[in-house]
C-alpha cells in the first residue's frame, strides 16, 4: 500500500514579487491551514515535501532560500511553517511542482501514491501541480484551508477545476488523513475519490460552500 506525501508549495517567500502584497493577507489566513496538515503529517511519520520556487537565485541551495525568507518582508508567514530537519526540499522554476524537478522520482522512491497539496497561489502553482500530479496517476488532496490565492474568483474555479477535471478530494485540513489508501487503480485515466468535503470553504475565509461534484 502507498504512502501519502504532504507537498507544500511555494510557501517559503520573500513576498518582493509582483502581487506579494495582494498574496500576503490570504497567506495570512491559510496559515493555521498549512500548520495543521503539518502537524498532521509529522504525526503520521508522513514525507512532508517542501517545493518552492527558487526566486532567480540559481547558485542557491535550500538553505538560503529558507533564510532569504526569513530575512524578507513577512518573515511572520514563514517562521511558523519553515521545513524541520526532517523536510525534504525540492527547487522548481516555473509553476508546476513537478515540471522538470525531480519530485516524480521522489514520490516513487517513497511509495507515495497519494499527495496532499498546500500553500499558494491556488490559481496558478497549485492548480497546475495537481494536474501533473493527475497526468502521472497519483491521488489528489488539495487543503481547502491551507490553499492561498491572490485572485479569489480564479482560486475558486481552480478548486473546482482539480475536483471536477483531476478528481481531486478538496476538503479541510483537520479532515485530512494521511493514512488513507489511495484509491489510484492501475490502468484508470481518471482516480476514484473520497467524497468531497461539502463543508470546506472554496477559499479560506470565505464561508461559502465548496464546489459541487
Amino acid at each position: 500500500m502507498g504512502c501519502t506525501a504532504l507537498i507544500v508549495i511555494d510557501m517559503i517567500n520573500t513576498y518582493e514579487h509582483e502581487d506579494a502584497d495582494v498574496l500576503v493577507d490570504s497567506v495570512r489566513a491559510s496559515l493555521p491551514g498549512v500548520d495543521a496538515v503539518l502537524r498532521r503529517a509529522r504525526a503520521d511519520d508522513s514525507p512532508v515535501i517542501y517545493v518552492n520556487d527558487n526566486f532567480g537565485r540559481w547558485r542557491s541551495h535550500h538553505g538560503e532560500i529558507v533564510q532569504a525568507a526569513l530575512a524578507g518582508r513577512h518573515s511572520e508567514l514563514v517562521e511558523p511553517i519553515a521545513p524541520d530537519e526532517d523536510s525534504l526540499f525540492v527547487v522548481k522554476a516555473r509553476h508546476s511542482a513537478f515540471f522538470e524537478t525531480p519530485l516524480a522520482y521522489l514520490l516513487g522512491q517513497l511509495g507515495a501514491e497519494r499527495v496532499v497539496l498546500c500553500g499558494q497561489v491556488t490559481e496558478q502553482c497549485v492548480l497546475y501541480s495537481a494536474l501533473d500530479a493527475y497526468i502521472r496517476h497519483l491521488d489528489v488532496v488539495v487543503a481547502a484551508d491551507a490553499v492561498a490565492h491572490i485572485d479569489p474568483d480564479l482560486a475558486e474555479a481552480a478548486l473546482r477545476m482539480m475536483e471536477r477535471n483531476m478528481g481531486a478530494d478538496i476538503r479541510l485540513s483537520h479532515k485530512i488523513s494521511f493514512d488513507a489508501p489511495s484509491t489510484r487503480r492501475p490502468g484508470h485515466a481518471r482516480p476514484g475519490h473520497a467524497e468531497p468535503d461539502r463543508d470546506a470553504p472554496a477559499i479560506p475565509g470565505d464561508a461559502t460552500p465548496g464546489p459541487g461534484p
